[in-house]
């Protein structure tokens, strides 16, 4: 297991369950998650080849990198040395990449927004070319997840700055530019799971943004409210890029986004479990744990049996964060949402501890798992959460 914090726990104890033998690596010893392993390493999950002599060593049956993306591209390495299950390397590196990922939607005829990836000393080469691009425009760094480093804009008077912004988080020192998709409805998220190289099971999930925080999702509700034939049209894009990459067995987080012409854009496709708890609502609503296939795929188990389910009834995750600096002091919920809605919540922090205003979604300190009686409901609550849970902090 690659990683050990505190929102891979549930998969770690997950595996333990299962009858595996669990090592957790990462380079912080500290992390809550490592005490529930069998044994921890203290390597960074960055160093590719630190972790394939560790593997070496250990004799190891298979790697996860459990809604982890930092780790992904390090696992498959590793497996692909050692010959263990994995989806190829180079494939997982395109998926991990953000430029490298919008060139090869381009260049296999998929709608893609126009985008160009720069090294850090190409910035003025960006700034002498932003005339080719229409507002709005997005700037990213090619390597972030969980929207770090990611910036809109609707005037060029900030680019300069939200570029070098880009580059601080970049680990390769590298950012993208691409215009904006505009979205009809909601922009779909969730989890699916491919058997050899079949996308054979899916769970789509209506993301939900905050006004103030543009691009960072606080949620994300089912089942995903789109026709039947929308969705197989958005399933057959994802199926076909697993097939030009040759993905093999494994979990995806997946984005993608309806424009007003019906056409299909693929966002992301994360080779790896969603954070945000996601595969925990997932089993809430389809009975599918996808945790547990993905321990199986990664120790070359069969997972033949996977099938795809249909969500049952309207469920949603909600990540807890606040829009202020602050000391906590309590998470107030409204009476009838706590007895008719909660379902169960996971704090990363405790009262009396500092918080910070979200600017990513790292800035995360809890995940609610929500129920709700009808599609209405859901959609009303989620899209206005906050008459329902108040992040309370002192003065």
């Amino acid at each position: 297991m690659l990683g050990g914090m505190h929102t891979q726990i549930y998969a770690i104890k997950k595996a333990v369950e299962m009858g595996f033998y669990v090592i957790t690596a990462d380079y912080l010893p500290d992390n809550p998650g490592h005490k529930f392993a069998h044994e921890s390493h203290n390597v960074s999950i960055l160093d590719k080849e630190a972790v394939l002599e560790l593997a070496k060593k250990l004799n190891i049956d298979g790697i996860v990198s459990y809604a982890n993306e930092l780790g992904v591209q390090t696992a498959a390495y590793v497996c692909e040395k050692l010959g263990l299950p994995t989806s190829p390397y180079k494939s997982v590196e395109i998926l991990s990449n953000k430029d490298k990922f919008r060139a090869f939607l381009r260049d296999n005829g998929f709608n893609c927004p126009k985008a160009k990836g720069y090294g850090k000393d190409e910035v003025q080469m960006a700034l002498n070319e932003i005339s080719t691009f229409s507002l709005p425009i997005v700037v990213k760094p090619v390597d972030s997840s969980g929207c770090k480093g990611i910036n809109i804009l609707n005037d060029l008077s900030q680019l300069k700055e939200k570029i070098e912004y880009s580059l601080s988080v970049s680990r390769a020192k590298r950012f993208v530019i691409e215009e904006f998709v505009e979205r009809d409805g909601y922009q779909l998220g969730g989890d699916g799971f491919s058997v050899n190289g079949e996308l054979v099971f899916r769970c789509f999930s209506n993301s939900h943004f905050d006004a103030k925080l543009k691009l960072i999702p606080f949620g994300e509700s089912f089942p995903y409210i789109q026709t039947q034939e929308v969705k197989i049209k958005i399933h057959n894009e994802f199926q076909r890029l697993l097939t030009l990459l040759d993905m093999k067995s494994t979990a995806y987080n997946l984005e993608a986004r309806i424009n007003k012409n019906g056409e299909v854009f693929i966002m992301e496709v994360a080779p790896r479990n969603g954070g945000g708890y996601i595969p925990q609502v997932t089993k809430y609503a389809t009975g599918v744990d996808m945790i547990e296939y993905t321990f199986k795929a990664a120790t070359g188990m069969d997972c033949s049996d996977l099938k795809m389910v249909e969500p049952k009834g309207f469920w949603a995750v909600y990540e807890v964060h606040s829009l202020e600096s602050g000391i906590l002091k309590d998470i107030w919920m409204d009476d009838d949402f706590k007895t008719n809605n909660f379902v169960e919540i996971e704090m990363f922090r405790k009262i009396g501890d500092k918080i910070e205003a979200i600017v990513d979604e790292s800035g995360s300190f809890g995940m609610m798992i929500l129920k709700f009686a009808s599609q209405e409901e859901m959609i009303e609550k989620m899209d206005n959460m906050h008459r329902w849970v108040k992040v309370v902090l002192e003065n």
